[in-house]
């Protein structure tokens, strides 16, 4: 009994990879069945062995690693090198499909015709009445409802043309303007010839391209475009250099006010206790509670503190960025308090005494011992906050969205947008949306990072050493 219950879950991963093999397959997506299929026979092997003990408790771990880390920058990388995005987003044969279906017109007299939704072996067809339907079923009016999305999409051949129905109940005769020919790979409308420029797109003579496209490889052109491109090199330059102030001052302030009270109340463990309430608060409630507090016509800041001021603190770019940099360590300050309360007591009291025995005042034994020992310790920490707040998204989103908009910018961009905060904008939040460029954005940010963190930990350890 204690077996077949240890064994349940592992037969539940089964079922699941066992439709999920199913699936893929059907989709002949081979790369992704061939991973599915290598990773649950090697669960399996894990699990059912009596010797493999340690990586019984190994395997989620690495599992979650691999699915949501290793796939995802990965997959990150291959993105950022294709140009991924609106009208780009499938097959070649999925967007000559799409173009043919987009250029349909209703021919003048053939139709609308009487029909019936007919259905067999889960697949759908149209019967105009009078024809016969050996094997078909007719479907019921809940049938058609609830299955209305594959009805409106489907597409019946009919002298030359096309039956299509968008209720259900008549179809009319359609034929495409345009036609695709296999041999030239090109599109033409009788006019204009569309081909297969290399650019994911059919595309003329006159540069008019066909939409939609579909994916294909463009190589470091995203990259190159983000320092290349006029309309991108200026909103991303600007936005780069303000990230770096804003993680820079963000650590920079918030460790100074931590510190700064972590010595002042050092004793005093009401007031201490207190000043933990801004960090146990979620942070992305904090900013909206800060959006409300910062509102120029309404807000407590405004209306109370400053006597009903139309100061615009959300509105204007530059006071917007110290609105943002202000309410991020009110949010941070708590916790660069602990870390430095932590760390100053961690600090042999024996040494600030002898110091003092010989002369030094309080100044002194805090700047000469105990400052250094204390970034000795903190250093890692100091480097892992720039790096959180080099990805800040949740304050910039929650307070401000980014804004003001720069109006002036040919891109989504704002006053107070961060990398990140670009990177969503171009994946999601405009009316076009470039997930390849997003993702070479994204990789930029990986390297910027990467590098700084390298160097802050080398610093630190020469501190450690010293």
């Amino acid at each position: 009994m204690r077996r077949a219950l240890r064994l349940a879950p592992l037969a539940v991963v089964d079922a699941l990879a066992l439709y999920g093999l199913v699936a893929l397959g059907g989709q002949r997506s081979w790369w992704m069945f061939a991973g599915l299929l290598a990773g649950t026979v090697a669960i399996n092997g894990i699990y059912l062995s009596k010797r493999a003990v340690p990586a019984k408790y190994l395997a989620p771990g690495v599992l979650l690693l691999l699915v949501y880390q290793v796939y995802v920058v990965l997959y990150t990388g291959y993105a950022a090198f294709t140009n991924y995005g609106d009208g780009h987003n499938g097959t070649k044969a999925d967007a000559i499909a799409a173009i043919l279906a987009g250029s349909e017109v209703k021919v003048e007299g053939a139709g609308p015709y009487p029909i019936r939704i007919m259905e067999r072996d889960g697949r759908l067809g149209l019967l105009v009445e009078g024809r016969p339907a050996a094997g078909w079923r007719p479907l019921a009016y809940g049938e058609i409802v609830a299955r209305q999305a594959e009805i409106t999409a489907l597409r019946v051949p009919e002298d030359g043309g096309t039956l299509k129905t968008a209720d259900g109940v008549t179809a009319a005769l359609y034929r495409a303007t345009l036609a695709y020919d296999a041999k030239s790979d090109s599109i033409t409308d009788g006019s204009a010839v569309y081909r297969d420029g290399g650019h994911g797109a059919f595309t003329a003579a006159n540069g008019r391209s066909l939409s939609p496209g579909w994916k294909v490889f463009v190589g470091p052109e995203n990259f190159t475009r983000v320092f290349t491109d006029a309309g991108i090199r200026a909103p991303f330059l600007e936005v780069l250099v303000w990230t770096f102030v804003f993680a820079t001052l963000s650590v920079a302030l918030s460790f100074g006010l931590g510190l700064a009270l972590a010595l002042i109340l050092d004793g005093h463990r009401i007031y201490r206790s207190l000043l933990i309430f801004p960090y146990a608060f979620p942070a992305f409630m904090a900013a909206l509670l800060w959006q409300g507090l910062l509102n120029t016509d309404h807000g407590f800041v405004n209306v109370v503190l400053l006597g009903g001021a139309h100061v615009p603190w959300l509105s204007d770019p530059w006071l917007a960025r110290l609105s943002v940099l202000l309410v991020n360590v009110w949010i941070a300050f708590p916790y660069m308090f602990l870390v430095c309360t932590g760390a100053l007591q961690a600090i042999p009291p024996t040494l600030s005494e002898a110091a003092q025995m010989d002369g030094a005042g309080p100044w002194r034994v805090l700047r000469a011992i105990k400052l250094p020992l204390l970034l000795a310790s903190t250093a890692p920490v100091l480097v892992a906050t720039f790096a959180f707040n080099f990805n800040n998204f949740n304050v910039i989103y929650m307070l401000t969205g980014g804004g003001p908009r720069d109006l002036s910018a040919p891109v989504d961009v704002g006053s107070t947008d961060l990398l990140i905060s670009l990177v969503y904008k171009l994946a999601f939040g405009g009316a076009s949306r470039n997930y390849g460029l997003a993702c070479a954005v994204s990789i930029v940010i990986f390297t910027v990072i990467a590098a700084v963190s390298l160097a802050g930990f080398r610093r630190a350890r020469r501190l450690e050493a010293a």
